[in-house]
């Protein structure tokens, strides 16, 4: 307790150099708190990209391909699934929902999504979160268009504009189909996932834009007008892809099985949460070297923390030698150089601890808002709480190397004066 009281009066008297060197370390903890916070919020925004959908029914295809295409709107399905097959499992007892996929098309390099409403009715992200609209309503109209929140801000569309949608997924559509405009009639929230940079038609749109056109192409002397088309039987031919929930968890196995085993057509039926997990497995690698990183920034700071010590060490051997004059044991001077750094270690990981939570205070909204980062604040984890045990460890072993040098230092040295 004496070593404690005299280690706190000894940085009192140096506080200028011993606030310098708490900030640089709390910084380095917030950044390491900081960066796991991210690192997990990041792992639990893309895990649940897609919830409570059970399972995700497609053509015969890998898992990863499947998960891409229907979820993440990246590359294109090798088949389509007849629209007989996509009924016959909507009719299974065991499905309670199920939400047609029809890709294919695209508008100013984003793509355009052929859905029904059950999809802003059913689809979930971030465990239950639903679907919400800033502005507008779900499609209504033949023509009527919802846009991602993404879509929305980098075109700067607004309700009631006119938007043309290309056959193909380039960047600049050379096949339009100009001639069946589609309205803007709401534009939903940021969601953080793929939803934001996806334009939602209704099923029967899809259908109605291609009624006159063949093998990506427009029928020549063959055009259907938009007041024409709807009075049309609209009902697809095929679909993409479906996203399917189901009344009991206990059947997702049996579904599972039986879709992968279909006998009309090969489909391929997959976990997307299973899928999402093994995606991550791939690309999460970033996460590791964010967190090598933040260690070596900790790790620098202790290095700042020692530097520190020992360039006031060369002042303060005349202190030194007093404490030897009255009766300190060189162990004594030891113990009060490694409190000093353990104090240091410590105090700056507190107040580490203290600029993470207010940080994420202040930005967790606008991370949400921009980015559709969830940064969850709660109490630290265990490991959380065993990175800051070691690095007031770290502290304090740090302060060993000018300890250990002034433990060395003789009472005749110290008294010296030098010129």
């Amino acid at each position: 307790m004496i070593i404690l009281r005299l280690a706190w009066r000894s940085l009192l008297n140096r506080w200028v150099t011993a606030v310098l060197t708490i900030v640089a370390i709390a910084v380095s903890v917030m950044l390491l708190l900081g960066v796991e916070k991210v690192r997990t919020g990041a792992r639990s925004s893309f895990a649940n990209t897609i919830s409570g959908t059970d399972l995700i029914v497609g053509a015969r295809s890998g898992d990863l391909q499947l998960l891409l295409y229907s979820v993440f709107r990246i590359g294109n399905a090798t088949n389509n699934m007849t629209y007989e097959s996509y009924e016959d499992i909507a009719r299974d007892e065991a499905v309670d929902w199920i939400v047609p996929v029809s890709l294919g098309d695209s508008h100013r390099g984003f793509r355009v999504m052929g859905t029904s409403q059950a999809y802003f009715e059913h689809y979930r992200y971030r465990r239950d979160r639903e679907l919400t609209f800033a502005a507008g309503t779900p499609f209504d109209d033949l023509f009527d268009a919802v846009l991602g929140a993404d879509v929305a801000a980098a075109l700067d569309y607004e309700l009631g504009d006119a938007i043309i949608v290309a056959h193909g997924l380039g960047e600049i559509g050379f096949a339009e189909h100009d001639d069946k405009p589609f309205v803007v009639a709401g534009i939903l929230e940021k969601t953080g996932t793929p939803v934001d940079r996806t334009v939602h038609v209704s099923l029967e749109a899809i259908e109605a834009i291609h009624i006159d056109w063949q093998s990506g192409a427009q029928i020549p002397g063959q055009t259907v007008s938009a007041d024409e088309v709807r009075t049309m039987d609209l009902k697809p031919n095929a679909v993409t892809a479906a996203f399917v929930g189901l009344k009991s968890k206990l059947s997702t196995f049996k579904l599972q099985r039986a879709i992968n085993e279909y006998a009309e057509e090969p489909l391929s039926a997959i976990l997307p949460g299973a899928a999402l997990q093994q995606l991550w497995g791939l690309i999460g690698t970033a996460e590791t070297a964010l967190g090598a990183i933040s260690i070596m920034v900790v790790v620098t700071a202790l290095l700042g923390m020692v530097t520190m010590v020992l360039a006031t060490l060369n002042e303060r051997r005349r202190e030194m030698a007093i404490l030897r004059s009255v009766g300190a044991r060189p162990r004594t001077v030891l113990t009060l150089l490694v409190a000093e750094a353990g104090l240091l270690g410590l105090l700056g990981t507190l107040l580490g601890v203290v600029l993470l939570y207010v940080a994420l205070l202040i930005i967790r909204p606008l991370v949400d808002a921009e980015f559709g980062l969830y940064l969850e604040i709660g109490w630290l984890s265990q490991c959380e709480l065993l990175s800051l045990l070691a690095i007031v460890i770290a502290g304090l072993l740090a302060g060993l190397l000018p300890a250990l040098r002034a433990y060395r230092l003789s009472l005749a040295d110290g008294m010296m004066v030098r010129t």
